[in-house]
């Protein structure tokens, strides 16, 4: 095996410090404009900028080619994705059939043995149960491996950043359902509608088999309404608390009886629906669950709850506890204006998205570098903007759940809090040790078995220029931080001058260990 280059990883700094408060005048600089940027202004950090809110980051060549584009000809081809070739996921790339219904024999079968107290078929039919449960969550697992790989190498970024939105927005937990297909299909329910029509997104769901069963829907019937559903519809799903009343719930719970599945899909059984009249935000009628989701949408209150969540997303965190009086002037005007954009586009999700991606307010110097980096946006952006394999995939899935982001399991229906809470001391340090792993195979005690199998040369990401003493620090924190704070760039200066200051494979590791160990590496 050859041997690794000695590179030592310092101790975990603090996390990043919260920005501070700005003063009214900071706030006057902060532009509310959505006019689109100015095309002068649009620049190597603006191209940064981008790529890493609206997708996982980009190498510099990929940053250079979107500053070479131009703003619009950029924001076009990223939010214009379904242009991009790309193969869709295939509805039989699991199998479906591990969690199936029992069988109208098999029924009859269990039925029998019960009344007869035929204990050894029941323990029979016990171990089977447990077998299959067993072999469902090795599927889950590879499910799981598979979208991680596809956010590594699709081409189609926002599609997928997208699709992680709508995962912690319509959260869903494998841990409740126990069916791993029916969270396959949730995905591709999810990624299909990623910037489509939120309207459509939302009839959806209420008919997505996983969000059924997380939900409880499928016990909810006519006389013994479920309210969970029309609960978090409401609550987390499209208005946002203090929107509609326990009434409102009651009633819509009513809308929703009957609506359930039967194996992988959809089932309306018109003998559990309650077609009485139900009194749901001001409207009556003898609605249904698709009746009750278009009443919701032509509340403005809804517009308003999506942009919000929206921008907390790919902009700056705004709680959505906080009232409006409560937000800066100019958050609050860009606010309105997207939120009007999404009612004057019937809930179109690209004519928003390419607004907010070109405009001035999203390019704001106090945006950019200041969004605490999500457990995937720091695997997944390390991947993709350093080029470092991907190494071992069940490796990179244990760390994003160490680090408090497993997917197909949030926990809880309100999904991951994200921003700071991403950090703390336990996950600063899984963070370090997942960069040393990918940067160089570097795991808590040796090295990764396969290193040789999937070099990775950091020399490839620099210029001939920038492989001078002089010039090797500011790449490395160019690539790594998109600027060269004085501290960081004192910190790599003083490594190189201590080492012999040359730039070869094993110092130049170094610099990136040492450059994706700082604070600054957790924002983008």
């Amino acid at each position: 095996m050859r041997h690794q280059p000695e590179t030592q990883t310092p101790p975990a700094p603090p996390p990043p410090s919260p920005s501070p408060s700005p003063s009214e005048d900071a706030e006057d600089r902060v532009s509310a404009s959505l006019q689109p940027l100015k095309p002068a202004n649009f620049r190597h950090e603006q191209a940064r900028h981008l790529l890493w809110r609206a997708g996982f980051g980009g190498s510099q060549a990929q940053v250079m080619t979107l500053v070479e584009w131009g703003l619009e000809k950029s924001v076009e081809h990223i939010v214009g994705y379904d242009n991009v070739e790309f193969e869709s996921p295939a509805a039989d790339l699991f199998d479906k059939d591990i969690m199936h219904p029992p069988s109208e024999e098999e029924r009859k079968m269990y039925q029998s043995a019960r009344r007869a107290g035929n204990e050894e078929l029941l323990a029979q039919a016990r171990l089977e149960r447990e077998r299959r449960e067993r072999l469902d969550r090795s599927q889950m697992a590879e499910v799981q491996k598979w979208w991680l790989r596809r956010m590594i190498e699709t081409p189609r970024p926002l599609e997928e950043k997208l699709t992680i939105f709508w995962h912690g927005h319509f959260a869903t937990s494998f841990r409740t359902i126990e069916n791993s297909y029916h969270m396959y299909l949730q995905n591709q329910l999810l990624r299909r509608h990623a910037s489509g029509n939120f309207g459509e997104l939302l009839l959806a769901i209420i008919r997505d088999p996983a969000m059924i069963a997380y939900l409880d829907n499928n016990d909810s019937r006519k006389g013994r309404p479920n309210e969970n559903l029309a609960r978090e519809l409401m609550e987390l799903f499209s208005l946002g608390v203090g929107n509609y009343s326990e009434d409102d719930i009651k009633e819509g719970a009513r809308a929703l009886t009957g609506y359930t599945f039967v194996d992988d899909a959809f089932v309306f059984q018109k003998q559990n629906h309650d077609n009485g009249v139900k009194n749901i935000l001001g409207k009556s009628g003898g609605f249904d669950g698709d009746g009750f989701v278009r009443i919701i949408l032509e509340k403005r209150a809804c517009a308003a709850f999506i942009a919000r969540k929206l921008y907390s997303f790919f902009v700056a965190d705004v709680p959505l506890t906080a009232k409006d009086a409560d937000l800066e002037p100019a958050q609050r005007a860009v606010l309105r204006r997207l939120a009007a954009t999404l009612t004057s586009g019937r809930y179109e999700l690209k004519p928003f998205l390419k607004k907010l991606f070109l405009s001035e307010h999203f390019y704001e110097p106090r945006f950019i570098n200041q969004q605490v980096k999500s457990p995937i946006q720091l695997v997944v952006g390390a991947i993709r903007s350093l080029n470092t394999p991907e190494r071992d995939l069940s490796i990179l899935n244990d760390a994003l759940d160490r680090m408090g982001q497993r997917i197909f399991f949030p926990p809880s229906v309100k999904g991951w809090d994200g921003g700071r809470s991403w950090i703390n001391t336990s996950t600063y340090f899984v963070r370090q040790n997942i960069m040393a792993f990918l940067i160089a195979a570097k795991m808590p005690r040796g090295y990764d078995a396969l290193a040789n199998e999937q070099p990775f040369d950091p020399l490839d990401l620099l210029e001939p220029q920038d492989k001078h003493r002089t010039t090797v620090v500011d790449a490395v924190l160019r690539i790594t931080l998109g600027h060269a704070p004085v501290h960081a760039k004192e910190t790599l200066e003083s490594f190189l001058a201590a080492s012999d200051g040359d730039v070869n494979k094993a110092n130049v590791t170094a610099l990136f260990l040492l450059a994706t160990a700082m604070p600054e590496y957790q924002l983008c």
